[in-house]
């Protein structure tokens, strides 16, 4: 239960609705407790012979108290689950914005199924624990509470023999809901595993029809659904034992009214009116004690869900910066990047030792210029070009931009200087227009970038044009047509520094070549890195790295390289035959 005071600051933003909610809890159950009472008198009435004005007078009573508890309960559920749906609220756009700001280790470590099961069935769960469940256990501790005091008027003897066998209600509460907690914790769990094995499956669903694994894959979706319907075939057995429990015992209390009450209504020692109101009374005390088993068990499900949600909340990123941040000076034509004697490892997984990716890396583009980074697959690049916006952090060495290492800027400030195409282009569920100018580009800026980035023809060829709209991940355009937009997307923000990771690597060389022209005069003034296994694609850069292994084994200009003729004239000769060896075959053809 420890886990639902994270709730608190939520709560407190309501706390003048949440203690108007709660007064109407107790007016209801005040105005109902008092129904008995009267009840009591007309029975007692009844059997005197008192006139009919009396006794419509106490119906009328009766009527009117009825009519008032009803409408406080219906403003306890108006206002109560209404503080509930707005906690919701508030709690998911905190859990969004808490998400924006971790870094890539940590998704690394999670999975989108697991987090979306948090964000929708863990979140319903604390919803219910944050509402409801307070206004029925605030309606039970008051309901209880004036029954009781009306039992005890009557008859403070029979009132213990009443509450006599509820003694055991703790013991069976604690034991119960310790379980529950458990076995929903568990549920959700399984659901994460659920969820995520859905998500990929609609994500890969091309993979899983190429390699027709459909009959496969729906094997494992029914045996993870089979184990979630068990799991939840526990919780459910479980709590079907928790109502039964708690209505044997307030059964239990009823049987001794019955005896013990009746045999004093029998011998005169009670009214005939009294043992009647009692008897309501018992019920009125009885039903909430019924209903806390529910109660509990929301609380439970609750505390569960909001410890997973915890975990998410709690989770920081390692790229802050310092207090206070460093900024850059006014930019003139691009920046300047240096890196010196640089290492980087991804997190070693169960505690082996880290694969170090890049070792003592260290070189300097000027700003304007433009640095190739070439190398055979797994040689380092993509990490290179993720060092930069800092999407991971460097363990060994430091990277500077304009002289200011980038651990010391803000983040929002770094990557505001960069425009980034990543190997894997992914595009929105929106208009290829927006998809252009998402990061905040005017129209034009994004006809211009699609200029650059030879995608007018394309965008010409599409239904509505700039309007037309794009499945998920842009799923409705080829893959050179995706990378295309997405170099269109960097440029129209018209950063002061490009990475281009291998982002042309699904695009035919002649459309390649024609975006490479259309660069370097888009790329006037500003600076850019651009990886690619192809070595034609760097020519003109002003300086080219040469990875292998992680590590700079040649860097110069391209004449210079070439002139040594070692890693990088091998790479351009391998590919150089690849290419005679390719339009040779399409000559045959």
């Amino acid at each position: 239960m420890r886990a639902l005071a994270a709730l608190r600051p939520y709560l407190r933003r309501y706390r003048a609705t949440m203690a108007l909610g709660l007064l109407c809890v107790v007016a209801a159950a005040a105005f109902q407790s008092v129904v008995p009472w009267l009840m009591r008198r007309a029975v007692d009435d009844l059997r005197a012979g008192a006139p009919a004005p009396r006794l419509w007078a106490l119906a009328g009573a009766m009527v009117g108290l009825a009519l008032a508890g009803g409408g406080f309960r219906y403003g306890m559920r108006e206002l109560l689950n209404g503080v509930s749906r707005r906690i919701e609220y508030d709690l998911r756009n905190a859990l969004f914005a808490h998400l924006t700001t971790l870094d890539a280790r940590w998704y690394a470590r999670n999975r989108t199924g697991d987090i979306m099961a948090r964000l929708t069935n863990d979140l319903s769960a604390v919803r219910m624990a944050a509402g409801p469940a307070i206004m029925y256990l605030m309606n039970t501790i008051a309901g209880g509470v004036f029954a009781l005091a009306f039992m005890l008027r009557i008859d403070a003897r029979l009132t213990l023999f009443a509450l006599a066998p509820m003694a055991l209600l703790p013991v069976v509460m604690i034991r119960l809901g310790s379980a529950i907690h458990t076995r929903f914790e568990a549920v959700q769990e399984h659901f994460s595993r659920l969820t995520t094995h859905a998500q990929e499956n609609l994500s890969g669903t091309r993979i899983v029809r190429a390699y027709r694994q459909e009959r496969a894959e729906l094997e494992r979706f029914g045996t993870l659904n089979e184990q979630y319907l068990e799991q939840n075939l526990r919780l459910a057995r479980l709590y079907g034992l928790m109502n039964p429990a708690f209505a044997t015992l307030a059964g239990l209390g009823a049987v001794t009214v019955l005896g013990v009450g009746g045999a004093m209504t029998v011998r005169g020692a009670m009214s005939v009116g009294s043992f009647v109101a009692f008897g309501v009374y018992l019920g009125i005390l009885t039903w909430p004690l019924i209903a806390l088993g529910w109660v509990i068990n929301l609380f439970q499900r609750g505390a569960a869900s909001m410890s997973r949600l915890n975990e998410i909340l709690d989770a920081r990123t390692a790229l802050a910066a310092p207090a206070p941040p460093r900024s850059l000076p006014p930019a003139r034509a691009g920046r300047s990047i240096e890196f010196r004697d640089v290492g980087f490892h991804y997190p070693a997984e169960h505690g082996g030792e880290p694969r170090w990716v890049l070792r003592h890396v260290s070189f300097r583009i000027a700003s304007g210029g433009t640095l190739g980074v070439v190398g055979a697959t797994g040689s380092g690049k993509s990490a290179l070009v993720d060092l930069i916006p800092r999407l991971y952090d460097a363990q060994e060495g430091e990277i500077l931009i304009d002289g200011v290492p980038v651990r010391a800027l803000e983040l929002a400030a770094l990557r505001a200087e960069v425009g980034m195409i990543p190997q894997e282009s992914l595009l929105f569920s929106d208009t290829v227009g927006a998809n252009l100018t998402y990061a905040g580009a005017s129209d034009a800026d994004g006809l211009w970038a699609a200029g650059v980035a030879e995608l007018t023809s394309t965008i010409a060829a599409l239904p509505a044009g700039t309007a037309t709209m794009l499945g998920e991940r842009g799923i409705n355009l080829s893959g050179g047509q995706k990378q295309r937009a997405a170099l269109a997307r960097a440029l129209a923000r018209r950063p002061n520094i490009v990475l281009l990771d291998d982002a042309l690597s699904a695009v035919d060389t002649q459309t390649e070549a024609a975006i490479l022209r259309a660069l370097r005069q888009a790329l006037a003034g500003r600076t850019a890195v651009i990886a690619s296994h192809r070595v034609s694609a760097l020519r003109d850069a002003s300086w080219i790295v040469v990875l292998d292994g992680g590590t700079v084994v040649e860097q110069g200009r391209h004449h210079e390289l070439m002139a040594l003729g070692g890693r990088y004239w091998s790479l351009l000769r391998r590919q150089q035959l690849e290419e005679e060896v390719e339009a040779g075959a399409v000559a045959a053809g």
